[in-house]
C-alpha cells in the first residue's frame, strides 16, 4: 500500500508507514542539509525518524537558520 504526500509542492508516492527521515533519504538529502516542516509544523532533526507521514501531508524543506 502506498500514500501520496506533497514534498516541496510535488506529489511524491511512498510506502505506507514511511517516516520523514526515509523521505529525505529517498530524495538524497543529508539530515544536516535541510530543516523540515510537516503540515506547517517544524520537525526537529532528532524527531524525523519518529515522524510517520500520512496521506496528503505537506512536507517542506528549507535552509536551516543559524547564528546568534
Amino acid at each position: 500500500m502506498s500514500i501520496t504526500v506533497h514534498f516541496n509542492g510535488q506529489a511524491t508516492h511512498l510506502p505506507a508507514g514511511s517516516t520523514l527521515a526515509a523521505l529525505l533519504a529517498q530524495q538524497g538529502l543529508a539530515p544536516t542539509q535541510v530543516a523540515t516542516a510537516v503540515n506547517a509544523e517544524f520537525v526537529p532533526r532528532d524527531a524525523r525518524c519518529a515522524c510517520v507521514l500520512r496521506e496528503g501531508d505537506q512536507v517542506l524543506t528549507f535552509q536551516p537558520i543559524t547564528g546568534g
